[in-house]
């Protein structure tokens, strides 16, 4: 696949999507390209805030770490997507880290650089404020299913949103998808097996493909029937 070019990158975002091709072009010039091998950090949990982030290939998670070590995925995102942004708006460290799933490209935009774009073009800064304003909602959704849910409905909800974001074959171990259903490796292991057997999907060697993208979702809705 041809690489895309910082100005593409920016138009399939939703947030600047809507902006002008010179609008585009001046933010191309801000943005400054990076591009990680697998598993390397963009950035660490305390560290400063010195970017905000698009993904122009590949993708991200967001882990917090226990201190026990134990690691706790909050978050996914994939080409089009921002992440870093709280922190560059509230200027606090990152409450997380950032660290990439597979080879990955990024386009970074230093914080002044980004607020002084930001000045003069608000439609922008309210498009920022709703996605911010949905992922805080997809937050407190995924407490509630943290405290309610079956393991397996959580499961498969964490499949599904991954699915509609990268299509039907997730480059995920069994211990990543634990993490982001808040389980153990070893109950994620059995909730992939059981839905392996059931024909909803298949799981080898770090790699899950979806198999039957409408039962998986019922499930992850808790229909009784599935």
């Amino acid at each position: 696949m041809a690489k895309p070019s910082k100005v593409q990158v920016l138009k399939r975002s939703p947030i600047f999507s809507g902006l002008s091709d010179d609008e585009l072009t001046a933010l191309a010039d801000l943005a400054a390209e990076y591009s990680f091998p697998p598993d390397e950090f963009v950035f660490w949990d305390g560290d400063p805030p010195d970017r905000f982030y698009i993904i122009a290939q590949g993708g991200v998670k967001v882990v917090k770490h226990s201190s026990q070590g134990r690691e706790f995925i909050i978050a996914f995102f994939g080409p089009g997507e921002m992440f870093g942004e709280v922190a560059v708006f509230e200027n606090r460290p990152y409450p997380a880290s950032a660290q990439v799933t597979g080879t990955t490209t990024v386009l970074g935009i230093r914080r002044e650089d980004l607020l002084a774009f930001l000045a003069s073009r608000p439609q922008v800064a309210l498009r920022i404020i709703n996605v911010l304003g949905g992922r805080l909602r997809d937050a407190q959704a995924r407490l509630r299913d943290l405290a309610g849910e079956r393991v397996e409905q959580r499961v498969a909800g964490i499949l599904v949103m991954l699915s509609r974001r990268l299509g039907t074959t997730l480059p995920f171990t069994r211990q990543e998808i634990a993490d982001m259903a808040g389980t153990t490796t070893e109950t994620a292991i059995r909730v992939l097996s059981h839905l392996g057997s059931r024909g909803f999907i298949r799981s080898v060697r770090g790699r899950i493909t979806i198999l039957d993208a409408q039962k998986l979702r019922l499930l992850s809705e808790g229909h009784p029937r599935v």
